[in-house]
């Protein structure tokens, strides 16, 4: 018997960004706000957590990529077209650095726009608003590190 989806229990998430990569901690963070970590989870149904985001003007990016990593955006006039480099990103718009990674993992769909990105709450320093929301035991989320990397199915 499935899962109607009526009484989702939605959770809150705290994790604190300072001093992680921005892939691997995007990777985290994609599955939970899609609910994939629950035995209900369904792929059309909106089953996600809330996912905040703490001190993300302290992530890294590995290799070259604060000068060759890109952001493209176009203004809609012609000849809009903009772009700029992952370091003057994240001097200008922390929060965005990682809002674009972590919703660039997301599935394209309704599900997205509506319903998964305004559960995303991504804070460029250590404070944040949500302090009633989340439990008085909450505690960050523990660093992806490389080394206990491995797929998830396998095991290893």
């Amino acid at each position: 018997m499935s899962f109607p989806g009526r009484y989702v229990q939605r959770t809150w998430h705290l994790i604190d960004a300072a001093d992680q990569t921005v892939g691997r901690l995007a990777a985290t963070v994609a599955p939970i706000l899609r609910g994939k970590h629950k035995p209900t989870y369904r792929p059309n149904a909106d089953c996600g957590d809330f996912v905040v985001i703490v001190n993300a003007e302290k992530v890294h990016f590995s290799g070259n990529k604060w000068k060759d990593k890109l952001y493209r955006w176009h203004t809609g006039y012609p000849g809009g077209l903009k772009e700029r480099p992952a370091d003057m990103m994240l001097e200008r718009k922390p929060e965005s650095v990682l809002q674009k990674a972590i919703l660039g993992m997301v599935h394209k769909g309704n599900l997205k726009h509506g319903y998964i990105e305004p559960r995303l709450k991504v804070y460029a320093g250590p404070y944040h608003p949500h302090k009633s929301q989340l439990s008085e035991s909450a505690v960050p989320l523990p660093r992806v590190l490389r080394s206990n990397r491995g797929r998830g199915d396998v095991g290893f």
